[in-house]
């Protein structure tokens, strides 16, 4: 017999950044909650994600630096990682969230079930036990995983989730795709010590970033090492999965591992979303207005899930403010404006507003496009041939900067205040009114002319 429990304000599917977000801002507001997910507190982003990406993205850029201290004069041995032994202080770290994670439900009074869940009407879930959850209100926030490409061999080869399973930096990688999951470990694993390859199915990385910027980070790559193969479709891993064979019939040399990075699927299946008439769009995804609210009364999402930019910190604002108004009275809605966003290649490449072709697309000949391109003081002193490329996007005669697009060291952590900049509506007389700092990377912003 099923066992049911009622009195929750809002019941939470999903304990990823978005879900998670959510519960404490309803609870901080007095809701009473319930929160549900069968894995690890923090979805992707904390356990197959954002930071043990970053963790590992680190481990690089170190190991870059130690090869620079050389050319420089230091009196440093060749160095390589120990895998195991980074990989526990990256966990411990993980733990860590883990840990602060289940204080705050804890002290918030949010009910944890570890469970998947089901619909069973717009105010009820079924847990896997059979137990019955009901709600006033309920928030989607599966989020979504890797998905493999259908073709013969798929699934000899390795997608995102596998890589932070590795425990060693294979010889040579095969990695096909030019999205940001790609580029980012071809990256780091170059920096790393495998020999990379990338295969692309279009004619350049990054698509939906500044064209110039992402040519420049393919010249950056290929000087680096990495081998980049553009307009090569994959047809089938062949031989174990350690041969790529191309759609033209050109048949790699083996590789020690084949990585997909090919797209994300959003974790919809398993909701019995028809049960309650719940839209969704052709690949899955919760469809959602401009208030994340679904197509049945009482049922939001938020996160991607969602048609949203999967981007971990668009799922908690969403889910913030969401909150905020379901509980405490604001109108605030996301502003999906202007986001600004940081592949964390090597070197990082970051982009807020408008590219160029978007801003043409829209204002025509009114558009003032101005470039940086350089290298950076630490290139230069150990002469490697590694360049950044900085470009402003502005509008109309009083310049209005409508993109802002860096690429080159330090672009992950220079962005974020340009971007605050930007969504206030700066102008370049603006940027050329501040006074720049100097030397560094970051004043290229202010001086260009």
């Amino acid at each position: 017999m099923s066992l049911e429990a009622s009195g929750f304000d809002l019941i939470v599917i999903g304990g990823g950044s978005g879900g998670l977000a959510g519960a404490f801002r309803a609870a901080e507001h007095g809701a009473r909650v319930a929160l549900l997910e069968p894995h690890l507190l923090g979805g992707t982003c904390v356990n197959v994600g954002c930071v043990p990406k970053k963790a590992m993205w680190l481990a690089a850029d170190v190991a870059g630096r130690l090869r620079l201290a050389q050319t420089l004069g230091f009196d440093v041995p060749p160095a390589t990682l120990d895998w195991p032994e980074f990989i526990v202080h990256r966990e411990r770290y993980i733990a860590n969230i883990h840990a602060s994670y289940r204080r705050r439900l804890d002290a918030a009074g949010i009910m944890v079930v570890p469970s998947f869940a089901r619909f069973v009407d717009a105010r009820t879930v079924e847990c896997e036990n059979g137990t019955l959850l009901r709600a006033r209100r309920i928030l989607i926030a599966t989020g979504g995983r890797p998905q493999r490409p259908d073709i013969p061999g798929t699934e000899s080869g390795a997608v995102s989730d596998d890589f932070f399973q590795w425990r060693a930096a294979p010889e040579r990688v095969a990695i096909v795709g030019g999205g940001y999951i790609a580029v980012e470990l071809a990256g780091l694993l170059q920096a790393l010590g495998s020999r990379v390859e990338l295969f692309v199915r279009g004619d350049r990385l990054l698509n939906g970033f500044d064209h110039e910027l992402a040519t420049q980070l393919a010249e950056d790559y290929r000087q680096s090492g990495i081998r980049l193969h553009f307009g090569h479709s994959v047809a089938a891993l062949e031989e174990n999965g350690t041969r790529v064979r191309c759609e033209d019939g050109v048949l790699s040399e083996p590789f020690d591992a084949v990585l997909f990075a090919t797209g994300r699927k959003p974790n919809s299946e398993r909701l019995a979303l028809e049960r309650v008439g719940i839209a969704t769009d052709v690949g899955g995804h919760v469809a959602v207005d401009e208030r994340h609210a679904t197509s049945v009364d009482g049922i939001f999402a938020v996160g991607d899930i969602t048609p949203d930019p999967p981007l971990t910190p668009v799922a908690i604002a969403a889910a913030r403010r969401l909150m905020d108004r379901l509980y405490g009275g604001a109108t605030a809605l996301l502003d999906r404006r202007d986001i600004p966003t940081v592949v964390f290649s090597h070197p990082p490449i970051g982009q807020v507003g408008l590219t160029e072709i978007e801003a043409r697309e829209v204002h025509g000949d009114a558009v003032h496009v101005y470039r940086a391109g350089f290298r950076p003081m630490l290139s230069a002193l150990a002469d490697i041939p590694q360049r950044s490329l900085f470009k402003l996007v502005c509008v109309g005669d009083e310049r209005r900067v409508v993109g802002i697009h860096l690429l080159g060291e330090a672009a992950d952590e220079i962005l974020q205040g340009f971007a605050v900049a930007l969504k206030r509506g700066i102008t370049l007389a603006d940027l050329r009114d501040t006074v720049a700092i100097h030397p560094t990377s970051a004043e290229e912003v202010v001086l260009m002319r």
